[in-house]
C-alpha cells in the first residue's frame, strides 16, 4: 500500500513550467513581489517574473511511500508541533497557522493628510501622560491610570481609521527620553500589527495599553544599568531581566485589566522559549504578549538607546525578523507584522534607483516593494525646491522591469540632507509643496 504526501524539489527558474506550486524561493519572500505563502505558475509572465528575481526556487511535488511499517506499528505518526534546529544552536518550533477568532476587516476611512491634522496632537499627549503614571507608579502612590487608557482609545481609533498616520509623526517627532518613545513607537508597531490581523477593537485597546505600561519596570532599574542596554555583561543581564516582573509588581492595584497584565509580562517571552521572565514558549505565550514581543524587538533594532548600538534601518530590520521566524518568534505572526508595516516601513528614508532620495509616506500589502515616496533631493541628492510624490507601484505599471523605478536601498534614520522632521505632508505651515499628496 502507497501513501501520498507532498516533497519539496530544488529546480532552477529557466526549468519551470506552468502548473507548477511555488513554496520556496532563494532569497526571502519579502524581498520579492511573490506572495509569502506560495502559488501556482498560471502563465509564462509568471515564469519571467520568477526569473527575474531568482535563480532557483522550491517547488512542491507528489511524494508516494511505503506504508507497510505504518501498518505494522513500526513507525509511528507524528501529529503537532515540530521542533527543528536551524542557524546553529537556535532552536526552531512550528505551531499550526494561526487562527484569529471572528477577525474584523478594517477599511481605510481617511486619507494620511487628514489624519495627521487629527492626530499631530496624540502623541506629544500620550508622551505626558506616560511620564505622569510612571513617576507615579515609581514613586509608589494610587496610580491613576485613566489618562493613558483614554490615549490608548485615541491612538487605536487613529490606527484604525489610518494605519500610517501615527508611524509618520512617530518617526519625525524628537523625543526627549528613551523609555516613553520607546513604549510609544512599540505600541503603534503593535497596533498596526493587531489591526492587520483582525484584533477587535477591544482587543486592540488591551494591546495598546500593555505596550505602553511594558516599559514602566525600567524606571526603577539604576539609570547607570539602562544606558548599557544592548551591551550587558551576565551579571547586569540578570539585573536588567527583572524589569517585567517589577513592572508587573507595580502595577498590582491599579485595576488594569488581566490582558493588559499578560501583554506587559508576556512581551520579552520568546517563541523557542529562550525569553524572559518565565522561559514559556510557544502556545503559552498569549497571542497580544507575542505581537508585542514582536514589535517591541523591531523598535529596539530600529530606534535604540542613545550611545548604544547603531540604529538598524527598518530594511535590515525586517529582513533580521524573517529570518526569526519559528525561533524567537511564530512564523506567521512575523509574516502578518511584515505585511502590516511593509519591508520599507512608513518613516523609512530610501534612496531610488535613480539617485533620488526620500521617505516612505505609505505602502500597499499587495505591493510590498514598490511604496509611496516622498521625494526631498535629486539624483545628485542635492535638496529639491519642491518635494514631490512617486507613487512607485502607479509609475511601474505600465513599465518594464528594466525601466521600473524601485528602492535601491533603506537609509539611516538622520542621514544628512533628510530631515523628515523639517517638513509637513499635511502642507500646513510647509515651505515644500505638497499639494500631490491628496490621497492616502
Amino acid at each position: 500500500m502507497t501513501l501520498v504526501g507532498v516533497q519539496q524539489r530544488k529546480v532552477a527558474v529557466h526549468d519551470l513550467e506552468v502548473g507548477m506550486f511555488v513554496s520556496d524561493l532563494d532569497r526571502p519572500w519579502h524581498q520579492t513581489p511573490f506572495p509569502i505563502q506560495g502559488f501556482y505558475i498560471r502563465s509564462e509572465d509568471d515564469i519571467r517574473a520568477l526569473k527575474s528575481h531568482c535563480r532557483w526556487v522550491m517547488i512542491d511535488v507528489a511524494e508516494v511511500r511505503d506504508t507497510t511499517k505504518f501498518e505494522q506499528g513500526e513507525i509511528k505518526p507524528a501529529f503537532g508541533r515540530r521542533t527543528l534546529r536551524r542557524g546553529g544552536d537556535r532552536e526552531e518550533l512550528k505551531l499550526p497557522p494561526l487562527a484569529i477568532q471572528e477577525p474584523v476587516t478594517y477599511e481605510t476611512t481617511t486619507t494620511l493628510k487628514k489624519e495627521i491634522k487629527v492626530s499631530r496632537q496624540l502623541l506629544d499627549d500620550a508622551e505626558l501622560a506616560l511620564e505622569r503614571a510612571f513617576e507615579s507608579l515609581q514613586e509608589g502612590g494610587e496610580a491613576d491610570l485613566r489618562p493613558v487608557a483614554e490615549i490608548t482609545r485615541k491612538m487605536v481609533a487613529s490606527v484604525i481609521r489610518h494605519p500610517d498616520a501615527l508611524l509618520w509623526l512617530s518617526r519625525i517627532r524628537a523625543h526627549d527620553d528613551y523609555i516613553y518613545r520607546h513604549s510609544l513607537n512599540t505600541s503603534i508597531w503593535a497596533l498596526v500589527c493587531g489591526r492587520h490581523l483582525g484584533l477587535n477593537e477591544g482587543l486592540l485597546n488591551h494591546l495598546g495599553m500593555g505596550c505602553l505600561l511594558s516599559q514602566v519596570g525600567k524606571t526603577v532599574l539604576p539609570r547607570s544599568l539602562l544606558n548599557h542596554e544592548g551591551q550587558f555583561s551576565a551579571e547586569d543581564y540578570a539585573r536588567y531581566r527583572t524589569y517585567v516582573e517589577k513592572g508587573l509588581a507595580m502595577l498590582e492595584g491599579t485595576g488594569v485589566s488581566r490582558a493588559v497584565l499578560s501583554v506587559v509580562g508576556g512581551h520579552r517571552e520568546r517563541h523557542n522559549g529562550s525569553g524572559f521572565p518565565q522561559g514559556v514558549r510557544g502556545t503559552r505565550i498569549p497571542l497580544m504578549a507575542k505581537v508585542a514581543g514582536i514589535a517591541e524587538y523591531f523598535e529596539s533594532l530600529i530606534g535604540p538607546r542613545d550611545g548604544g548600538d547603531d540604529p538598524m534601518t527598518p530594511a535590515k530590520a525586517v529582513s533580521l525578523l524573517y529570518d526569526m521566524r519559528n525561533i524567537e518568534f511564530q512564523e506567521d505572526l512575523v509574516e502578518n507584522f511584515i505585511q502590516a508595516i511593509g519591508v520599507y516601513p512608513t518613516g523609512s528614508l530610501v534612496e531610488l534607483s535613480d539617485g533620488q532620495r526620500g521617505i516612505v509616506v505609505s505602502h500597499s500589502p499587495e505591493r510590498r516593494l514598490w511604496p509611496k515616496v516622498m521625494v526631498m533631493t535629486d539624483q545628485e541628492h542635492k535638496p529639491l525646491k519642491s518635494a514631490h510624490i512617486i507613487d512607485l507601484a502607479r509609475y511601474n505599471e505600465s513599465r518594464d522591469v528594466n525601466e521600473a523605478l524601485i528602492v535601491k536601498e533603506c537609509l539611516p534614520h538622520g542621514s544628512e540632507g533628510l530631515d523628515p522632521s523639517r517638513y509637513d505632508v499635511t502642507g500646513a505651515e510647509s515651505r515644500w509643496n505638497f499639494s500631490r499628496l491628496i490621497s492616502g
